[in-house]
C-alpha cells in the first residue's frame, strides 16, 4: 500500500507541476535554464521537461540560500537519500524507491543551483557532485539487482545497465581528458535517472490493475538503459577515437 501511495503521490506531483509550467509559459513563455540550453534536448527528456524541473527547483533554491543551507550538503544529503532508494528496491518497495531516488536526483540538480546563487561553484565541489552520482547511482540499481537476484534474466538486465551506466559515463570522461568533444549521444545520466525511476514508479501501479505486472514497467526500464546505452557508448567511443585519431594525423 506504501508503495501505491508513493508511486500516485509522485505522478500526481509531475502532472500539478506540468500544468503549472504550462500556464507559466502560456502567461510570460518558457523559463529559460542555460544548464538546459547547454545539455539541449535527449532521447526521453525533452527541454520542455527539463526547464520545467529546473523552474520547479528555482524557488527551493532560493529557499536553501536564505536557510544557509550549502551546496555540497544537499549533495552529500542526495547520497543518502539515494542509498536509501537502493535499499527499498532491494526490499521490493519499488514505489518508496522511486520517491527517494526523485528526491535524490532533484538534490543532484539543486545543489549546482545553489552554488551558482551563492558563488561557491569550485572544481572541487564538481568533482564531489560527480562522484555522488556514481554512486548514487550505483545504489539505485545494486538494490533492484538484490531484488531480482533470483531471476538470472532480470538479474542479467540489471547488470546490463550497470554497465551502460559506466560506460557512458567513461566516454564522457575519456573525451575530457583527451580534450576532445565527445558525442552527445543517449542515455546521458538524466535519461537513465528518468527512465529507471520512471519504471520503478510504475511498478506499483501495474501492479494494482494485475499482480503479475508488478516487475514488467521496471524490468522494461533496465533493458532500455542497458541496451541503448552501451549502444550509445560504443558509439561514443568509436566516435572519439576517429577523433583522436584524424587529430593525429593533422599533426604529422
Amino acid at each position: 500500500m506504501i508503495d501505491l501511495g508513493c508511486s500516485t503521490v509522485l505522478l500526481a506531483l509531475v502532472l500539478v507541476a506540468a500544468i503549472a509550467y504550462g500556464a507559466r509559459v502560456a502567461l510570460r513563455g518558457r523559463a529559460a535554464s542555460e544548464r538546459v540550453e547547454r545539455e539541449g534536448n535527449s532521447l526521453l527528456v525533452s527541454k520542455s521537461a527539463m526547464e520545467l524541473f529546473h523552474w520547479v527547483l528555482e524557488p527551493i533554491g532560493a529557499a536553501c540560500e536564505r536557510l544557509g543551507i550549502t551546496a555540497n550538503a544537499v549533495t552529500w544529503g542526495s547520497l543518502v537519500l539515494a542509498i536509501g532508494a537502493g535499499l527499498a528496491l532491494a526490499a521490493g518497495h519499488m514505489g518508496v524507491g522511486a520517491a527517494l531516488a526523485t528526491v535524490s536526483a532533484a538534490g543532484d540538480a539543486l545543489d549546482g543551483a545553489i552554488a551558482r546563487r551563492t558563488r561557491t561553484a569550485s572544481e572541487a565541489g564538481e568533482v564531489l557532485d560527480a562522484a555522488i552520482d556514481r554512486y548514487g547511482e550505483f545504489a539505485f540499481l545494486a538494490g533492484l539487482a538484490f531484488w531480482f537476484r533470483a531471476s538470472s534474466t532480470l538479474l542479467g538486465l540489471t547488470l546490463l545497465a550497470v554497465l551502460a551506466s559506466f560506460m557512458v559515463s567513461y566516454s564522457t570522461a575519456k573525451a575530457e581528458a583527451l580534450q576532445l568533444e565527445a558525442p552527445r549521444g543517449s542515455m546521458r545520466r538524466t535519461e537513465r535517472a528518468v527512465c529507471t525511476i520512471l519504471g520503478a514508479g510504475l511498478s506499483p501501479l501495474a501492479a494494482a490493475l494485475n499482480p503479475a505486472w508488478f516487475v514488467g514497467p521496471i524490468a522494461v526500464a533496465v533493458g532500455v538503459v542497458g541496451t541503448i546505452g552501451n549502444v550509445s557508448a560504443v558509439r561514443r567511443l568509436v566516435a572519439i577515437a576517429r577523433a583522436a585519431r584524424l587529430r593525429e594525423e593533422r599533426a604529422q
